[in-house]
Order: structure tokens, then C-alpha cells, then sequence
């Protein structure tokens, strides 16, 4: 079995940066996401009924929000390459080709599956749990263990 590491997304290019821990630095990330999960919650995306309605295909509302962020995403990704822009931290942005294999079917499917019986797919789910939809944190606690047991097996799966 090949062990090469294809998933480049989760490596960092330069790893001789020490991680800051420094609250106020991190602070930032919380505003930033408390910002999304009102914007979540005043979009309706964090909705259990709309994201029923999408896979019933009943109402175009969540292909809308969706078809609209991988717009903003192609065009961000087509700015950031044209104007060599670079991270926060300085570092430039590299784009890095991946491999397509059989499993991003399986696994994609698997996610559609998850979404449609719970409603909730895992950017939202924290905004369903601050809504008060505490029901939301036992798929929470799943996909976390899901992650966990696929990084367990991952090794021993066809890749």
C-alpha cells in the first residue's frame, strides 16, 4: 500500500511557524465565528425544515445559498491567484492538486445521507446547538466520532 499523504489541504507548507495560543491573537476567529452563525441562523441555513425542503427538492432557497457560495468561493480562489495574495500570517497561498479517487463518492454520499436524516451538516451545527436546538449536540458527538474512526482506519481503507 502506498502511504504517500495526498491530503494537502490539512498540511501546512511551512510548519517552522510556531502555533500562536495567545488569546487575544485567537479572539478574532471566535468574533469571526459568531459573526457566520448569526448570519447562519438570520439565513435560515441552519434550519432543519429548509434543509428538508432542499432534499425534497420543494424549494430552491438552500441551492441559493449554496450556488452562491461556490460562486463567492471560485471567484475569491480566482483573486487570490491572480493578485498572489498570502495568508494572514504572511505565508503565500498555494492551491495543490488532488488525486480523485472511489472513496470521495462513498464519502460523499455518506455526508448527503447524514445531512438529509439530521438536518444539519457540520458548519451549522454549532449555530443549531447556540439556537437552543441542544438536541443537535448528539450529531455533533457523532461526526466527531465518525472523524475519530475514520482516522483510525484510514490506513486500512482502498484509497
Amino acid at each position: 500500500m502506498n502511504n504517500k499523504v495526498t491530503d494537502f489541504e490539512v498540511q501546512s507548507s511551512d510548519n517552522t511557524q510556531p502555533v500562536n495560543t495567545n488569546i487575544a491573537y485567537n479572539l478574532r476567529y471566535l468574533l469571526v465565528g459568531i459573526v457566520f452563525g448569526i448570519v447562519f441562523v438570520k439565513a435560515e441555513i441552519v434550519s432543519w425544515f429548509r434543509i428538508q425542503e432542499m432534499f425534497r427538492l420543494q424549494s430552491f432557497h438552500m441551492y441559493g445559498v449554496i450556488g452562491s457560495a461556490v460562486v463567492v468561493g471560485i471567484i475569491s480562489v480566482w483573486i487570490i491567484k491572480k493578485l498572489g495574495l498570502k495568508a494572514i500570517d504572511g505565508t503565500p497561498v498555494t492551491f495543490q492538486s488532488k488525486k480523485f479517487n472511489k472513496g470521495q463518492i462513498f464519502g460523499g454520499l455518506m455526508f448527503g445521507l447524514g445531512w438529509a436524516m439530521t438536518g444539519a451538516c457540520p458548519g451549522p451545527l454549532f449555530a443549531q446547538i447556540g439556537s437552543g436546538f441542544t438536541v443537535v449536540a448528539v450529531v455533533l458527538l457523532s461526526a466527531i466520532a465518525g472523524t475519530w474512526v475514520y482516522g483510525y482506519i484510514r490506513g486500512k481503507l482502498p484509497h
